[in-house]
């Protein structure tokens, strides 16, 4: 079995590794190999996106960036800004082949750690991060099924954003949700993606990603969701809120107009995404009737002893979280961008 490395430029070759994930059971949107030129022009990390084959075959695929972070050190990870990874194959000889050869990019490049956003456990001996869970759930043919699966005190908030005269409305560009995006993330003191990176999702994505706003009777927007389609799935994957959208059920009536939306097209799953363990967004998720799913990420540690939580959490960050609010949305949208890039 031979490993390679997808070429940019060579379309042959990523048409290729596309015809695989679209087929590849264990394969994700984030295996998708427009991530290599996300990422990598983007935020600028040096990318390593790995398939073995066979034959000229491909049996599997691995896409790895390098993120060299000045905050939190060195490493490779599979994927930055990406909530699953690691390697995507139908043999256990591409996985391994795979996995050994991201080990060994690791140590030639001198990085802290290699991270396998895995969907199952592969590595037992390997310290694993129990911090984040999945939540995916099949949705019914039916748009009133759906409706009726939501538990009774949340399909009422459903029914409250509907009765509030809300509507939901399809975007060709992201200026509405980033507006919304970036004043939601600045109230709870995180810095934003920065709206080139949205951009550069609908360019390289194209129809796979989709902007649904939602307005206010008078036609103003309050709550806005970026989501990525895959195969028979939709992944609402970033939101932003205006203040007046609690009152209003804007966020639960966003989530149900896709919900809705996603169904009557024939979509099959709705992956309401990672949340943190203890956090208002798993509680909000939970409260949809979704389960919690474990998400297994793997680490291989070369120069540290314990797995990097860069991550809200930690009580290390708490002032900078602080002092990130009472920042002016101007400042903190411009300085967002260099500090996102080391996060990942």
């Amino acid at each position: 079995m031979i490993v390679g490395r997808l070429a940019s430029d060579d379309r042959a070759q990523i048409a290729r590794w596309d015809e695989f994930v679209a087929t590849c059971r264990g394969a994700t949107f984030f295996h998708k190999s427009g991530w290599q030129k996300v990422v990598g022009e983007v935020f600028g990390h040096p990318t390593y996106f790995l398939f073995a084959e066979r034959d000229g075959i491909i049996e599997g695929v691995l896409p790895l960036a390098h993120v060299k972070s000045i905050l939190f050190g060195k490493a490779l990870v599979s994927l930055p800004f990406a909530v699953y990874g690691g390697v995507a194959a139908n043999s256990p000889e591409a996985i391994e082949v795979l996995e050994c050869e991201a080990q060994s990019i690791a140590v030639q490049l001198g990085v802290d750690h290699l991270e396998l956003r895995n969907l199952e456990p592969r590595h037992p001996s390997w310290p694993t991060q129990d911090l984040y869970v999945s939540f995916r759930k099949q949705l019914e043919p039916d748009v009133e099924a759906n409706m009726l699966a939501i538990p009774r005190k949340q399909r009422a908030m459903v029914r409250k954003g509907i009765k509030n005269g809300l509507r939901g409305e399809l975007d060709s560009t992201v200026d509405r949700f980033f507006a919304l995006y970036a004043d939601n993330v600045h109230r709870h003191g995180t810095p934003a993606m920065p709206k080139r990176y949205f951009q550069t999702l609908l360019e390289v994505f194209g129809r796979d990603c989709e902007v649904l706003t939602t307005v206010a009777e008078n036609g103003r927007p309050i709550s806005s969701v970026f989501s990525f389609y895959f195969r028979d799935e939709v992944l609402p994957y970033y939101a932003g809120d205006d203040l007046s959208a609690r009152d209003l059920a804007a966020n639960d009536f966003k989530y149900w107009d896709l919900m809705r939306r996603a169904s009557e097209r024939g979509i099959k799953i709705f992956d309401y995404g990672r949340s943190k363990k203890g956090t208002g967004s798993y509680s909000f998720k939970k409260n949809w009737g979704f389960e919690p799913q474990p998400l297994y990420y793997e680490y291989c540690l070369y120069k540290r002893d314990s797995i990097p939580q860069n991550n809200p959490n930690n009580a290390k960050y708490r002032l900078l979280i602080d002092a990130w609010r009472r920042m002016p949305i101007g400042l903190a949208n411009w300085l967002g961008p260099f500090i996102v890039r080391n996060l990942g």
